[in-house]
C-alpha cells in the first residue's frame, strides 16, 4: 500500500489519525509517518506503530497520500508552499485536507498542486472530538474522481460513518462545510439559550437535556452535554473539544461569503458576537460552545457553571 503521511495533531487530528493508524495495522500496511508542530502530541501514534518525522518535506518525500488537519487557511497555504518548493517530485501524490478553509484557498491549492501533477482533495469533517474518537465523523469530499476512489476506503468506516461526495470541484466540499457550520453554530447557540432558560425558570437542565437529546438528536444532545458537564470552559491544562477561536474563524468564512452573495445570516451574527464576547471574557482555552457562558451572564448568572473551570483557576 501507498505510505500514508499526516500533519496536524490537534484534538480532532489526533483522534482521526489514531483511527487511521489502527486501520493500517489491521491491514498489515506500513504505519503512517506523522508530523506536527508539537511532536510529543504524536506519542499515541508512535505507540501504535506510527513513525515521527519533524520535517514535513520528508513526510512528503516518503508518502503518496498526505492528510492534513490544521487550524486555518494560512497554515494550509504554508504547507502547500513547502511541498511545492521542496524540489521533490509531487507527481501522482494525493494531498487530502480535512480542515475548514475558504473555497478560495482550496482553489488556489488545487492550482498549485496541479502544476506539480499532484491531486488535492478537500475533505472537511462534521462532528466534534468525541465523534472523531469514535470514528463516526461525516466527511464531505471533493476533487478528482480517481483520487477520491483511492482515499475513500481510508475514510469510510475508519475515520467516518459517511462520506458525502461533492464532485470533482474541490471547492464544493469546502462550501458544503461552511454552509454546514451555519447550522452547527446556530444549534450551539439555540441549545445554550434553551438551557439558560431552563435553569432560570426552575425547570432544570436535566429534563431539558433529556428532551434535547431525544427530540433533536444526538448532535444537539452532545452540545447540551458540553454545557452541563462544564466542557464549554475546560481546565486551563486541557484542550477544548473544538476551540472557540476556530469556531469564530469558521463563522467568519460563512459571514464573509454571505455578504458577498447578499445573504443575511442574523442568527449566525448573534452567535458570533456571543463567541467573541466569551473569548474576550474567558480567553483562548474555551470551547466553541462557550457562548453559553455569555448567555448565562446576560441572564444574571456567572459565566462559569459549577462543573466548569472558574475564571483563571
Amino acid at each position: 500500500m501507498t505510505r500514508i503521511g499526516w500533519y496536524g495533531l490537534g484534538s480532532m487530528g489526533l483522534a482521526m489519525a489514531t483511527n487511521l493508524q489502527r486501520h493500517l495495522v489491521t491491514k498489515k500496511a506500513p504505519g503512517m509517518i506523522y508530523s506536527n508542530r508539537t511532536m510529543a502530541r504524536g506519542n499515541p501514534l508512535q505507540a501504535l506503530g506510527g513513525t515521527s518525522e519533524t520535517s514535513f518535506e520528508k513526510v512528503i518525500g516518503q508518502c503518496g497520500i498526505i492528510f492534513t488537519m490544521i487550524s486555518n487557511d494560512a497554515v494550509l497555504s504554508n504547507l502547500v508552499s513547502t511541498a511545492v518548493n521542496s524540489g521533490q517530485s509531487l507527481r501522482d501524490k494525493i494531498f487530502v485536507d480535512c480542515s475548514t478553509v475558504h473555497p478560495q484557498t482550496v482553489g488556489l491549492t488545487v492550482s498549485k498542486l496541479r502544476e506539480k501533477q499532484a491531486a488535492f482533495l478537500s475533505a472537511p469533517v462534521f462532528g466534534g472530538n468525541p465523534i472523531a474518537v469514535d470514528g463516526k465523523l461525516v466527511f464531505a469530499i471533493g476533487g478528482p474522481k480517481d483520487a477520491v476512489g483511492v482515499v475513500k476506503p481510508l475514510i469510510q468506516d475508519v475515520m467516518g460513518r459517511r462520506v458525502i461526495e461533492c464532485g470533482e470541484d474541490a471547492t464544493k466540499a469546502s462550501l458544503l462545510k461552511i454552509a454546514g457550520n451555519i447550522i452547527t453554530v446556530n444549534m450551539m447557540e439555540a441549545v445554550g439559550e434553551s438551557q439558560v432558560f431552563a435553569e432560570r425558570t426552575g425547570l432544570g437542565t436535566g429534563p431539558m437535556e433529556e428532551l434535547i437529546g431525544e427530540a433533536f438528536g444526538p448532535v444537539a444532545g452532545g452540545y447540551s452535554k458540553r454545557l452541563t458537564t462544564g466542557a464549554y470552559a475546560p481546565p486551563l491544562d486541557s484542550r477544548p473539544g473544538f476551540g472557540v477561536s476556530l469556531s469564530i474563524k469558521d463563522a467568519n468564512h460563512a459571514l464573509t461569503m454571505a455578504k458577498d452573495h447578499n445573504v443575511e445570516l442574523p442568527a449566525l451574527e448573534l452567535a458570533q458576537e456571543n463567541m467573541e464576547a466569551a473569548r474576550e471574557y474567558g480567553g483562548e482555552s474555551l470551547d466553541s460552545s462557550s457562548m453559553y457562558g455569555v448567555l448565562r451572564q446576560k441572564a444574571g448568572m456567572e459565566f462559569w457553571n459549577e462543573k466548569s473551570r472558574k475564571g483563571g483557576s
